[in-house]
């Protein structure tokens, strides 16, 4: 969509930009919270590189996550690794 320049509400885009700009700050302070977390876990003995995977795993539906595990073993099968 082009706008004609005298077309553009300031206040309105600067509105935009601050909700956008507080909520990437929420994001770094989130993002600092969660390796926090992990930090405190490898200082208890869990992997963090493991605990990773696994909050990755289990962000996919099971049907996904499933269909995912039998590819790396067709996978790891081909290769000789499993």
């Amino acid at each position: 969509m082009h706008m004609d320049s005298n077309a553009v509400d300031g206040g309105h885009l600067r509105a935009f930009i601050e909700r956008i700009e507080k909520l990437e700050e929420e994001k770094r302070a989130i993002g600092d919270d969660i390796k926090d977390v992990y930090a405190e876990a490898k200082g208890t003995g869990f992997d963090p590189k493991v605990m990773r995977k696994i909050v990755s795993i289990r962000r996919l539906d099971k049907h996904k996550r499933q269909e995912e595990e039998e590819i790396l073993d067709l996978y790891l099968s081909a290769l000789g690794m499993e």
